[in-house]
């Protein structure tokens, strides 16, 4: 659900730890312990890994120390904001099966996307690459769902401009979910860049006051590790 699944959209390079999201039930997850003890996977923040703290919106953090993914940060989350629930996720995924028959599961493109809208500077530029990708992937197949997403989640002004000149039906009904569509539809740029940059503002002040409440528990929790360490 992260950087992996970027690099295997096409959008990235490289990227230094796995981020998945995951189901939560008591099956699932004796399942991820028993994975995360063969990785040598050490807890290396709080929360601890519990369906109380996956539940509430949190990442439980580890570190592989197993040979071949020695260092390796991952990272587990299992609910995200803005995010429909594991099951629906799960239901749409995009599966890639590379060359050695290894198959991967990835969140499908549109989610991904909603799941990078957060407050980290990198997430972004990273959209508008994951998006631009999958126009280049798809642009001579367009389907109603493809175009959607594109005027829904493209953040370059040209490619916004030129979709709603090639799709104007489609970019009217668009604009009423997202109102910078109408400035797409007259050309204006210039008057987008700005709507764009103030969309991705919006978009980061609810990511931190989603994220507020989260913090100020996980602080409490360091502070309650302290005193146990500490007495």
């Amino acid at each position: 659900m992260g950087g992996q699944a970027c690099v295997f959209y096409g959008a990235a390079e490289f990227s230094r730890d796995t981020d998945i999201v995951i189901a939560m039930s008591p099956t699932n997850l004796r399942r991820l312990r028993v994975a995360l003890r063969r990785l040598r996977a050490e807890s290396i923040a709080v929360p601890p890994l519990s369906r109380r703290w996956l539940r509430k919106g949190h990442a439980v953090h580890f570190r592989c120390h197993l040979a071949e993914a020695d260092g390796l940060h991952l990272d587990i989350m299992a609910t995200m904001r803005g995010m429909a629930p594991f099951e629906t996720l799960w239901r749409r995924r995009t599966t890639i099966v590379t060359t050695d028959g290894e198959r991967h599961n990835l969140l499908a493109p549109n989610d991904l996307v909603t799941a990078k809208k957060t407050q980290r500077d990198k997430d972004w530029p990273m959209i508008r690459r994951l998006v631009e990708a999958h126009y280049q992937q798809f642009q001579h197949a367009p389907s109603p769902e493809r175009i959607r997403f594109w005027l829904l989640e493209s953040r370059s002004p040209e490619r916004l401009v030129a979709l709603a000149a090639e799709y104007p039906c489609q970019a009217t009904r668009a604009s009423r979910k997202r109102t910078l569509l109408r400035l797409a539809r007259r050309g204006q740029e210039g008057n987008l860049t700005k709507a764009l940059q103030e969309e991705e503002f919006a978009e980061r002040a609810r990511d931190e006051a989603y994220w507020r409440p989260l913090r100020q528990e996980l602080e409490a929790l360091r502070h309650q590790r302290l005193i146990r360490r500490n007495p």
